[in-house]
């Protein structure tokens, strides 16, 4: 079994294969589907041609079941999914919500691994006992 990702609300499966799947809205309001990499800190994305992701550009994501939306209390730039791993383990994820900004992190009790050549934009705001 690979490591498993779940919407922190409603608890519906987020992955198929290798892709992450979730609810997109842009500043603009545009809408789409997009599919991020299950793999902590590769950061290809697929979606559709002509729903466009310019760098630099901030996105809400959203469960594609529930439509309940993934942000993060800690800062407003990042969404939180959960992560089970093989060993049935749960963490939190936390990614940028903006365009082309590789950062992620991966919190399990008081540690923290990080993710992304821009890992270190929030590391200030990663206050673990805020993380919930």
């Amino acid at each position: 079994m690979k490591n498993q990702f779940v919407c922190p609300k409603c608890s519906s499966y987020l992955n198929i294969g290798e892709d992450v799947i979730l609810a997109a809205e842009a500043e603009d309001g545009r809408k789409g589907l997009i599919m991020l990499h299950a793999d902590l800190g590769n950061y290809s994305v697929k979606h559709n041609t002509d729903f466009e992701i310019p760098e630099g550009m901030r996105f809400e994501f959203h469960c594609p079941v529930c439509h309940m939306g993934l942000a993060c209390d800690v800062n407003p730039n990042l969404s939180k999914i959960h992560m089970t791993d093989p060993e049935n383990q749960t963490y939190e994820v936390l990614f940028s919500k903006i365009a082309g900004e590789k950062s992620t992190y991966c919190l399990v009790g008081e540690t923290v691994n990080m993710y992304g050549q821009d890992s270190g934009n929030y590391v200030d705001f990663i206050n673990l006992s805020a993380v919930k």
